[in-house]
């Protein structure tokens, strides 16, 4: 196996190469030299050049840090809960440990640029954890096998389930590094949890993953941060409408291309754009593997001075942060009510309402810090029974851990204010 080879190093190169520096955590240990060579992989080593949190910096100036961060954050913590299961007597193999931390190391390696802003738009109907899925089998080849169990872990077909529940479920190791991240990123208190405490009642029985009883305080305080957090960073209003503006830029490129032949040519961006049914896996891979955030600044400083109106003015409205008003409803606005404001804003451009769409925008944030209708949180009381955990919490039935929350919203420019 790949990851042996680091016993044949010396002591000297093992220290030389295996700690991050982690404003989270401190010290993050790299466990071994094929993990190492995971992450010095060029499709790793991408995600230093992709935002956590897309334009949430717009918003919280502190926002700006990676994928990347995020990705050895979550493997960080990976193996304290495999120590902490190790040591209640549950069995994970040393070739299972590895897979864990491949798996939780690549579960965000097909994040595109500026991650969720540019998701299923940039490449429409793909979504990151399909592409995550493509790199790893792709690294798969590269390394003779060694990442199969990881993938089988990311896909949820392992024969032990409690191991993909710790790389995806609704209180998974992911969930646990992203939130105190962010939190600490942006500034935001409420968002600040406690991975640690939560990773050290965690068990397991029945082949899932339970939460002793004593860690209940600590789910509700997970499950309310996640909501703070929804609503004050990752749907705040500044977030919200520069990624809408984000995703029309890249719609109206998409739209020019078949109006000017030599629109975008020679770029990654515009060959996705094209193309990007024509492409075939290894060339899909290694062009999308290109692409991060700058590619996406660089088009946008571009376009500024793009003959095309509608095109210059959001690429203009991103770079100088001159954003689009949103105006919110309780209720979803009547077709009449999105009418109305498409009609002014044609007039007001002097543009057909066909173009305006580009400019008027409507939809529905939704916030739901816990799905009943997915995998449960289950908790093991001190008497040996597992139960779900609303059953326990003193908070369940007010708390709004359940209620789909929904605010409806029509985005358009402030000069029709």
């Amino acid at each position: 196996m790949i990851f042996v080879a680091s016993l044949n190093k010396t002591l000297t190169h093992q220290r030389k190469l295996k700690v991050f520096n982690d404003p989270v955590y401190g010290s993050i240990g790299i466990p071994n030299d094929f993990i190492l060579q995971l992450i010095a992989h060029p499709f790793f080593q991408r995600l230093r050049r992709i935002s956590q949190m897309g334009f949430s910096y717009l918003s919280y100036p502190g926002a700006h840090h990676t994928r990347f961060h995020h990705a050895l954050g979550a493997m960080h913590l990976m193996t304290k809960a495999i120590t902490t299961l190790r040591y209640k007597g549950i069995e994970i193999t040393v070739k299972e440990e590895n897979a864990l931390l491949t798996a939780i190391l690549l579960h965000d390696i097909g994040h595109g640029p500026f991650s969720h802003a540019l998701e299923e738009t940039l490449i429409p109907e793909i979504h990151h954890e399909t592409l995550s899925l493509k790199f790893m089998r792709d690294l798969n080849c590269l390394f003779n096998g060694e990442i199969e169990m990881a993938i089988s872990i990311f896909t949820g077909t392992y024969s032990k389930k409690f191991l993909s529940a710790l790389v995806s479920s609704q209180l998974d190791i992911d969930r646990l590094d992203y939130l105190k991240r962010d939190s600490f990123f942006s500034g935001v208190a409420e968002g600040n949890i406690n991975s640690e405490r939560l990773i050290t009642t965690m068990n397991v029985r029945d082949d899932h993953i339970v939460i002793e009883e004593k860690g209940i305080h600590s789910i509700e305080k997970f499950l309310m941060a996640r909501r703070f957090m929804y609503w004050q960073v990752y749907l705040h209003k500044t977030s919200v409408v520069a990624e809408l503006m984000l995703k029309n830029v890249i719609k109206r490129a998409r739209f020019l291309i078949q109006k000017r032949p030599d629109f975008m040519l020679g770029t990654v961006v515009g060959e996705f754009l094209r193309q990007q049914t024509e492409m075939n896996h290894q060339d899909f891979l290694t062009k999308f593997a290109q692409l991060d955030d700058t590619d996406i600044i660089i088009l946008l400083k571009s376009w500024m001075y793009d003959s095309d109106s509608i095109l210059a003015f959001l690429s203009k409205g991103l770079i100088h942060r001159n954003l689009l008003y949103i105006q919110f409803y309780d209720k979803a606005p009547s077709d009449d009510d999105y009418l109305n404001i498409l009609k002014k804003v044609a007039k007001s451009f002097k543009i057909n309402t066909t173009d305006a769409k580009f400019l008027v925008y409507q939809g529905v944030l939704t916030n739901t810090a816990y799905e009943q209708n997915k995998l449960p949180i289950s908790i093991l009381k001190r008497n040996g029974e597992v139960v779900e955990f609303l059953t326990l919490s003193q908070f369940s039935s007010n708390s709004g851990f359940t209620t789909q929350h929904h605010r409806y919203y029509i985005c358009f420019p402030k000069s029709i204010v």
